[in-house]
């Protein structure tokens, strides 16, 4: 990884950026504004986004969202540093545990302590999502990560 490269949070400037790159890897972005960047974590080289990752609170839960790293940096660990400073952000913010949908980054999550669970078991706000009701499809793997202890 660079030494070039920052990661930090999201400014609602960045908008336009994190909408090109979630279109860039094929992820859903049509619901995204500036107000859910407040929960966003960008990796930036220079003023180049090039990787981006949400939560959406639910209480003491939340839900990770848009994952994304631009193909050319990806397996240079800015996909797992990106998750990390997530998960410290909100952790320090009250959220306890994180859930996910993904039919594409289940290895990498699991690496990182995800555990595979039943979409029964996520808890039924963070499971009334526009993720888990409509965007992500019925065969995407649903993952948590407690982050207590």
């Amino acid at each position: 990884m660079s030494m070039d490269v920052v990661f930090e949070p999201a400014l609602p400037q960045d908008l336009p950026a994190v909408r090109d790159l979630l279109a860039a890897v094929g992820l859903h972005y049509a619901d995204l504004t500036a107000a859910h960047l407040d929960d966003f974590v960008v990796c930036r080289l220079g003023s180049a986004v090039i990787g981006c990752l949400g939560v959406e609170r639910y209480g003491s839960d939340g839900l990770l969202r848009s994952f994304a790293v631009r193909p050319a940096w990806r397996g240079s660990g800015l996909g797992p540093a990106l998750i990390a400073q997530a998960e410290r952000r909100v952790q320090g913010q009250g959220v306890r545990a994180l859930y996910l949908l993904t039919t594409t980054a289940a290895g990498l999550l699991e690496a990182l302590g995800y555990r595979p669970c039943a979409r029964a078991e996520v808890p039924a706000p963070v499971r009334a999502s526009a993720e888990f009701t409509s965007r992500c499809p019925a065969d995407a793997v649903c993952l948590a990560k407690s982050l207590e202890g």
